[in-house]
């Protein structure tokens, strides 16, 4: 028998054996067609990790399995990647928000976003643009100061408040208490 025959013979004998439905799960494909709808309408809303999307979709109780193959289903036609939501997500909160780099890696954990992707995402952040975000940030607050500060309470006060802004984006306490400091001194000058 000649290698023509024998793939002829092996079509013949698969052909025997097929029988109408094997080849496509209806079943299986339904349960991952409700899936893939949630996840697209979530991720139609905003970017996600895949940790992210996952626990949204196991909060809406659909089968942990269905959901994995969707998740890479999406992963592989590019719809959901986890590089690209952390590159995306450290760019729009640190130069809309004003996010440090610190408060941003938090964040990207409790997605669970990996360590070197987070690290890789976090790389766009320039010590000196974070520096330069943290100055814009406090004498913005310290134009709320609208009078010099009559006491050392006052002042005290004003410089708690600055302060607080920077601390609660993530910018670290020694920089964060320095360029408070030299913020409230502009204002004041300013004000005098």
């Amino acid at each position: 028998m000649t290698s023509q025959e024998q793939r002829i013979a092996q079509l013949r004998a698969a052909i025997a054996e097929y029988t109408p439905g094997n080849l496509f799960d209806h079943e299986a494909e339904e349960a991952k067609a409700a899936v893939r709808r949630r996840a697209l309408l979530l991720l139609d809303a905003r970017a996600r990790s895949r940790h992210e999307l996952r626990g949204r979709l196991v909060d809406l109780e659909f089968d942990p399995v269905v959901i994995d193959d969707v998740l890479d289903d999406l992963a592989g036609v590019g719809l959901l990647n986890d590089a690209v939501f952390a590159q995306e997500w450290v760019r729009q909160r640190h130069a809309r928000r004003g996010k440090s780099a610190r408060v941003l890696d938090r964040e990207l954990r409790d997605k669970g976003v990996d360590a070197g992707t987070r690290a890789a995402a976090l790389e766009q952040i320039d010590p000196a643009d974070e520096e330069s975000m943290a100055r814009s940030l406090a004498a913005k607050k310290a134009r709320s100061v609208r009078t010099v500060p009559e006491d050392r309470a006052e002042s005290d006060k004003a410089l708690r408040r600055i302060v607080g802004v920077l601390a609660r984006r993530g910018f670290n306490q020694g920089m964060s208490l320095r360029i408070a400091r030299e913020a409230l001194e502009e204002r004041v000058a300013q004000l005098q």
